[in-house]
């Protein structure tokens, strides 16, 4: 090849290369679309979107819905919650997880045997109150860790060390109503202090304009049920 000739090709090979999009480029995204989302103005509505999303969850088919980028850009500017759940920390029981909910969806203050202070109370206020959220869930679990050191300091009588001792002596109570009860004794004492929990703050008029309710998760399963 002549080098006149070479140098045409090398130009227009250059040329070329120029011009094509490179291999580590990525076109951007198109930005979803943040549609209204219709949120629930009842408490019997909000359970049933809790529940429904509990059944996706447990069955594996989770929509993990609510979490686009344009609808986390629309929360900045407020939130409008359709649930309060008073939950337990365990790490295995997530709300929004159990749930299948998103950004925005669920106000969750959680403590270990979501055993309840007055900054729970503030907080679940502030979500009815402020908020105007229709119901209040409170999730208790099996194998709750909370109720597991609440029996065992009851079996051995030693001292509960530090800050434990308040949800000892706030879970001692349904241990001991249950203590006699014929079956599990953890999974008594959860659903007793569970069904405490949900009356306390049924209790208080702080809440009566929200519906009161509770449930249990289970671990095994993921399903989510209502306790009597």
């Amino acid at each position: 090849m002549a080098s006149t000739d070479r140098r045409t090709f090398l130009t227009a090979a250059a040329g070329a290369l120029a011009a094509a999009p490179s291999p580590t480029a990525t076109a951007p995204r198109p930005r979803p679309a943040t549609a209204p989302r219709p949120r629930p103005v009842t408490a019997r509505a909000a359970l049933d979107q809790l529940l429904t999303g509990n059944r996706r969850y447990a069955s594996g088919r989770p929509l993990h819905p609510h979490q686009a980028r344009g609808l986390r850009e629309a929360l900045a500017a407020g939130q409008h919650p359709f649930a309060v759940i008073v939950g337990c920390i365990d790490s295995r029981v997530p709300p929004e997880l159990v749930f299948d909910q998103g950004l925005g969806d669920l106000l969750c203050t959680r403590t270990a045997g979501e055993v309840l202070d007055e900054a729970v109370l503030g907080s679940i206020q502030y979500g009815v109150e402020e908020l105007g959220i229709p119901l209040v869930l409170v999730l208790g679990h099996e194998r709750c860790g909370a109720v597991t050191a609440t029996l065992d300091h009851l079996r051995s009588g030693e001292p509960v060390p530090g800050h434990l001792e308040l949800l000892v002596s706030e879970i001692a109570p349904a241990a001991l109503r249950t203590r006699a009860v014929p079956g599990d004794w953890a999974e008594l004492t959860m659903r007793a202090h569970t069904a405490w929990v949900r009356d306390a703050i049924r209790a208080d008029p702080a809440f009566t304009s929200a519906h009161i309710t509770a449930a249990r998760f289970d671990l095994d399963t993921g399903l989510v049920s209502l306790l009597p």
